[in-house]
């Protein structure tokens, strides 16, 4: 068909959501993509499936007392909103929470979509009551991880009148009057490249479309470096002259400049999220591939200098604001020093194909987790990475730290100084390290003890393994602003009205309403915000 009652642009998880609502509510729904059917999912496929929830029975058989109101106290003192054009962001990030705190745990198990038991912490954020971060883990992982959620909605999609378009690049939307009255663009020649890699641009033919109403899904700038820095704010200091990347190259805003033309506006484009415990990829899929160490609390944070980095900038608590200090100090890259212990039950790498384990529901492979030893893929990261360094003593430790820069940066003797006296902090039970502090504190939660938090111990101590130093890099992932939208999805115009028939959902409305999230994020409300906006506007759209 050359005509639909909807016409959805991206077919990762916000448009396969949209797309399955829609057609579960009767409208005929094409779903166009530039890419071929074997990326269908977008990032969602790659993402480790980690769901923001609040007052779940998983966290209440965990001992975790959680509420809306703590939720949203989290979320405001994360969020930090401060500007005119934040009413509808916020509105978005209310409703949000009400959902995270409400139906949204029973809608996925009607959808059949199981979680993981232990509930993780994945950003600790600040130290009071009223700054960022999580106050209690929320982070739920998807049983099954982020290809369970695809599988789920994508089946859902087909089951329903949907009709996918692989291959058709919109390079316009179109309008009449006024109002949006389809897309049009280029269908390019088929491609067998595998998930993620990049596909053919070469343009075989032109095609139009027809709809009433378009719906923009198409995800965020991350895979466009320049892009990235085009956006970067100052109060997060110069952008990094070398980056890897979380995301394939086709994630590169594009849509979002062919939406303004046909009259939405974006806010808060300077609000972004990007990771600084980031490492190459030894097996990469895509350009300047990253993985995200998903780090437990107790590494030794190091700038590229050996300096400690402050309270309360410890792994796992605070990203943006270690990646404003770290821009600070003049390089791009920084360092974790650890045990072979702690890697054995801290390190955890984002994404689906990290956690074998996880995405193939393998219950016995998940247990191993909890009897000691590092999952296969850290392992394989120790032994292949480009930035990992293992060394028997501290001397050979840091000459193969100096060995992976352009110039020897660490001295032995500032390395030593700084271990040392970090470890005669754990000579007694009570301390004023903050970090060895923190570590004892979350070890009361029994998530921590089982999985990610390890016992406290000196990092120089040979009993506990080879000393392991991991040469961290910025990696690009979220744009946490977008295209304005308000609280039924419709993208909004430069004087805050609607443009007819035009809607926006997922990581290029800023995951809702042009940047919900504010200037920080808590982890696990990326995927949730593409399943929330992606419903919103579908739910809005069915019932006009």
């Amino acid at each position: 068909m050359t005509s639909a009652d909807v016409i959805v642009v991206g077919s990762g998880l916000a448009g396969l959501v949209a797309a399955s609502e829609l057609a579960a509510a009767g409208r005929s729904v094409i779903v166009v993509d530039q890419e071929p059917e074997q990326s269908l999912g977008g990032q969602a496929f790659w993402s480790f499936g980690g769901l923001f929830l609040v007052d779940s029975p998983e966290q209440r058989r965990m001992g975790i007392r959680d509420s809306r109101e703590l939720a949203w106290q989290d979320w405001l003192g994360s969020a930090g909103f401060d500007r005119a054009e934040d009413e509808w962001p916020r509105r978005w990030a209310e409703a949000y929470v009400d959902f995270a705190a409400g139906e949204k745990r029973a809608w996925l198990r009607q959808l059949g979509i199981k979680l993981f038991p232990i509930v993780g912490w994945a950003e600790r954020g600040g130290y009071d009551a009223t700054g960022h971060g999580n106050s209690v883990p929320r982070f739920h992982i998807t049983w099954g991880t982020g290809p369970a959620l695809v599988e789920t909605f994508a089946n859902r999609a087909r089951a329903g009148e949907v009709e996918f378009r692989f291959r058709h690049r919109v390079d316009e939307i179109t309008t009449s009057g006024g109002a949006v009255s389809g897309v049009r663009g280029k269908v390019l020649e088929p491609s067998s490249v595998p998930r993620g890699r990049p596909s053919s641009r070469t343009e075989t033919a032109d095609f139009t479309l027809t709809a009433p109403i378009v719906v923009v899904t198409s995800g965020g700038i991350g895979g466009n470096h320049d892009l990235v820095r085009r956006n970067w704010p100052e109060r997060l200091g110069t952008p990094p002259a070398q980056m890897i990347s979380g995301v394939p190259a086709h994630v590169d805003g594009r849509m979002i400049g062919i939406t303004e033309a046909a009259g939405g506006a974006v806010i808060n484009p300077d609000r972004m999220w990007h990771y600084v415990e980031g490492v190459q990829n030894w097996d990469p899929v895509w350009e300047r591939h990253g993985i995200r160490i998903l780090p437990g609390p107790s590494s030794i944070w190091l700038d590229a200098l050996g300096r400690r980095l402050p309270v309360p900038l410890y792994p796992g608590f605070d990203t943006l604001g270690t990646l404003a200090h770290l821009r600070s100090t003049g390089f791009d890259h920084s360092w974790f020093v650890l045990t072979q212990k702690i890697i054995e039950k801290e390190f955890a790498l984002s994404g689906s194909e990290q956690n074998p384990d996880l995405t193939g529901r393998d219950i016995r492979k998940v247990l191993g987790r909890i009897r000691g030893g590092a999952p296969a893929p850290v392992e394989a990261f120790k032994r292949n990475g480009a930035d990992f360094v293992v060394a028997s003593t501290l001397d050979e430790l840091v000459a193969g730290m100096n060995s992976l820069t352009e110039s020897p940066l660490l001295s032995l003797k500032e390395v030593r100084r700084v271990l040392e006296a970090r470890d005669r902090e754990l000579n007694n039970a009570f301390t004023k390290d903050m970090q060895i502090a923190s570590i004892r504190n979350f070890r009361t939660y029994r998530g921590d003890r089982l999985m990610r938090t390890a016992a406290p111990h000196r990092i120089l101590d040979p009993a506990m393994g080879p000393l392991i130093a991991v040469r961290l890099h910025v990696l690009t992932r979220k744009t946490l602003g977008g295209l304005h939208t308000d609280l039924d999805g419709r993208v909004l115009d430069a004087a805050g009205h609607p443009v007819p028939g035009l809607y926006a959902a997922g990581e290029v409305s800023g995951f809702g309403g042009g940047g919900m999230h504010g200037y920080r994020a808590l982890e696990g409300t990326f995927l949730g915000g593409c399943l929330f906006s992606g419903r919103q506007a579908a739910r809005s759209i069915a019932s006009s």
